[in-house]
């Protein structure tokens, strides 16, 4: 790795993070909740990231304008379209995993 430059690296980046929307995009079906208990993070906290990147700089982004660009659509369309109620055993799940 040590032999790419820094706009090769910055390329290969952009590029997995673009197939880790596609296959999100792909996998509505896995839900915030279980992404959350299996790996700490889901959909939101790409939002979120995305907009602290586009802040460090120096653009200026909103919460709903990150999400957008993670959920390929407008966080309450994918919301109604696609998000469940989370399941006693899931919240069980979520609230005993151990925090980061």
């Amino acid at each position: 790795m040590s032999d790419l430059s820094q706009a090769q690296q910055d390329k290969l980046d952009a590029a997995a993070f673009r197939r880790l929307l596609s296959h999100l995009d792909n996998r509505k079906d896995v839900q915030n909740i279980d992404l959350m208990i299996l790996a700490d993070f889901c959909r939101n906290c790409l939002g979120d990231w995305y907009r602290e990147a586009a802040e460090a700089e120096g653009l200026e982004m909103s919460k709903e304008d990150a999400r957008a660009r993670v959920y390929g659509m407008p966080y309450s369309e994918w919301k109604a379209n696609h998000q469940t109620e989370a399941t006693p055993e899931q919240m069980t799940a979520f609230n005993a995993r151990k925090p980061s």
